[in-house]
């Protein structure tokens, strides 16, 4: 599977879907808005300075008089922030867009007890990647937000995880929980860890997936290493989510796959009321169109 499947899936899907993009005044994020308007798969709430976000509009060809596009002049960052993320609150857009802004002011925002988009769990970064010689998508966990998450957020992480598979692909995921090796050790609290996220499916506490663990990196994709050491596993092999024991290790293997592998990838935040799209000046334009896409298709359309 490819990520322009993602494109082709939510092109059957007819629900109107709008994004609320905070701080829009940037080209490239422009630039992402004007191709999604082209795809024809969802409209915009624009806020920021409004005479930089003309100027930019201007400078990357964007008609900001399109029927589905409204642009609502803030004074500052917080303020863009602060009313896209009232907009998604309110129902007025189905997904959450950052723009020119930092990470930390947009998630105050979302974080905010009164008109934010707090749930009962846990935020996580859901990579979805596009590797060459892969005959599936793969997806990572969590590369961008918690720093070494203990047991019960690791369950909420796969759990998220697993919504946002399941929003692609109908079928029941597989899940490796990572670690060194692929023994328990006492010694190696990832791989303690591991073996209870296992055991945490089985009993149905994380639900919709076949969780596995711990597996070594090599065990999770290559069924020769699977069998050479004799690994007995619904998972090894042929896992679709890689869950990392901390953020480190999950973002050197998002960045290892981009730059080793020449891996495309999509992103969101998940496990807010709705879908955050989160993308950096470094991420490809192409990277940024997946990641809306990918959003899109996760939000619940119930305006």
């Amino acid at each position: 599977m490819k990520l322009t499947a993602l494109h082709e899936k939510l092109t059957r899907d007819k629900a109107e879907r709008t994004i609320a993009l905070a701080q829009a005044a940037d080209p490239e994020v422009l630039k992402a808005v004007k191709h999604t308007l082209e795809m024809k798969v969802a409209g915009f709430r624009l806020f920021g300075d409004i005479g930089h976000i003309r100027a930019y509009a201007e400078e990357v060809g964007l008609d900001l008089n399109q029927d589905n596009i409204e642009v609502f002049h803030t004074e500052n960052f917080g303020e863009a922030a602060q009313r896209a993320v009232q907009d998604v609150h309110h129902k007025k857009a189905d997904v959450l867009m950052k723009g020119n802004l930092s990470t930390k002011q947009l998630l105050k925002q979302v974080l905010n007890k009164e008109h934010g988009l707090r749930t009962s769990r846990v935020l996580s970064h859901v990579a979805v990647f596009e590797i060459p010689e892969q005959n599936r998508l793969i997806y990572l966990t969590d590369a961008a937000m918690n720093l070494t998450p203990d047991l019960k957020t690791k369950a909420e992480i796969i759990q998220n995880a697993v919504d946002v598979y399941r929003k692609v692909d109908q079928n029941t995921p597989k899940v490796a929980a990572l670690a060194a090796v692929e023994v328990v050790n006492p010694s190696m609290p990832a791989t303690v860890d591991a073996a209870a996220l296992s055991q945490m499916q089985k009993r149905g506490q994380i639900k919709d997936c076949i969780v596995d663990g711990p597996l070594a990196f090599d065990n999770a994709f290559s069924m020769e290493s699977v069998h050479e050491k004799g690994i007995k596993s619904e998972v090894a092999g042929q896992a679709d989510i890689l869950v990392v024991p901390e953020l480190e290790t999950g973002n050197a293997l998002y960045k290892s796959f981009i730059y080793f592998a020449g891996a495309k990838v999509a992103s969101v935040i998940s496990g807010a009321a709705a879908p955050i799209v989160l993308t950096s000046r470094s991420d490809t334009h192409e990277s940024k169109l997946y990641s809306i896409i990918l959003g899109l298709l996760t939000a619940d359309h119930n305006k």
